[in-house]
């Protein structure tokens, strides 16, 4: 199942223009943005997430409605908050971590 999970841009990196700090229900992750790169995204704003990328900018009622499905669906929710925090430490092409240049 795929899910997405709302985020709150806390932080743009100032070391790699496609990463983004976010606040998920209480917890700070590194995302990556770059398929959002023509949003001008800014903290504050909130994103859908999935597997540590940003796929859509949404607003705050929106990410508020998303929050409280997901926590009604209980194991899909707890499923798809685990692997966004998985794919936060991994890595991707150029991205931290991958020995690119």
């Amino acid at each position: 199942m795929c899910l997405g999970i709302p985020g709150q841009v806390t932080e743009l990196m100032s070391e790699h223009e496609h990463l983004a700090r976010v606040d998920v229900s209480g917890v700070g992750r590194v995302i990556n943005i770059g398929l959002l790169e023509d949003e001008g995204l800014r903290p504050g704003d909130w994103v859908l997430i999935h597997v540590g990328f940003a796929m859509s900018k949404i607003d705050e009622e929106e990410a508020q409605l998303a929050m409280a499905s997901l926590r009604m669906m209980g194991a899909a929710y707890d499923e798809e908050v685990q692997a966004m925090f998985a794919s936060a430490s991994g890595t991707w092409p150029g991205g931290p971590s991958d020995g690119a240049s």
